[in-house]
């Protein structure tokens, strides 16, 4: 109920024109670029440590770990692609869950690629948002969750109590039982940070040192993927984390 309550309000706000990247107005640029600022200076003294420490990890276990947190993710892409009525991608992402839960031991492994099933388009609430026809709103740069519009961040919400790994983990004990404890679900959320954080030390720094306008050269990035993944342009690998042959290069 709280799910539907929020979408039909976020509905209520925002009007079904599409604003595309190029469009999409900075509403509070100097807030932003001090909230962009602060989060910097957050990864720079926090994440990338840590993420540094986890590239310390042998590549075997970095992989075995990507894979759990891609067949995680699935439980959220499912109603999405639903929503979405992309069906036949839904009975895919069910397969390789089912799969890859089971013979590759809680998706440690991914037998499901190998016997030729590939992954899916990666589908959050934000994206069903759009395609629905619901704006983005103007740009906005969240503390420690870096660049979002008032779409995502609702997408992020319903992401959070729409999510069966989120009901099975953390949610109401009434409605699913016992649940694994609120800790398991933000130690995976930490886990799923800290992975995508490690496979970006290289690019992130690259950017840094290549742009001119590091706030302007990081907005366009997230605009242009959210439009990318939202159009189903083609499935990126940095959608779940590095490829195999991406594996290969990180040390």
């Amino acid at each position: 109920m709280k799910k539907i309550i929020l979408v039909i309000a976020f509905l209520t706000i925002f009007n079904s024109k599409t604003i595309y990247a190029a469009d999409l107005p900075d509403c509070n640029e100097g807030i932003n670029r001090a909230v962009f600022s602060f989060n910097m200076t957050v990864d720079k003294y926090f994440f990338k440590p840590i993420a540094e420490v986890y590239n310390v990890l042998p590549v075997e276990i970095r992989v075995g770990i990507n894979n759990a947190l891609i067949n995680i993710d699935s439980t959220l892409s499912v109603p999405n692609q639903i929503l979405q009525g992309n069906f036949s991608e839904a009975a895919i992402s069910v397969s390789r869950f089912a799969i890859n839960s089971s013979v590759g031991i809680l998706g440690l492994f991914d037998p499901a690629t190998a016997l030729g099933i590939e992954k899916t388009n990666r589908e959050d609430f934000g994206q069903t948002l759009a395609v629905w026809g619901v704006d983005h709103g103007c740009y906005a740069v969240a503390p420690f969750l870096g660049p979002i519009s008032p779409r995502d961040a609702v997408g992020r919400i319903l992401g959070v109590y729409g999510d069966y790994f989120y009901m099975v983990s953390a949610g109401d004990r009434t409605a699913f039982g016992e649940n694994l404890g609120d800790t398991v679900y933000w130690a995976t959320k930490g886990t799923e940070i800290t992975n995508f954080r490690s496979q970006n030390i290289k690019s992130s720094e690259n950017l840094e040192k290549n742009s001119l306008d590091l706030y302007s050269a990081y907005k366009s990035l997230y605009l242009q993927r959210r439009e990318n993944l939202v159009k189903n342009v083609k499935r990126s690998e940095s959608q779940y984390g590095a490829s195999d042959e991406e594996w290969k290069k990180i040390k």
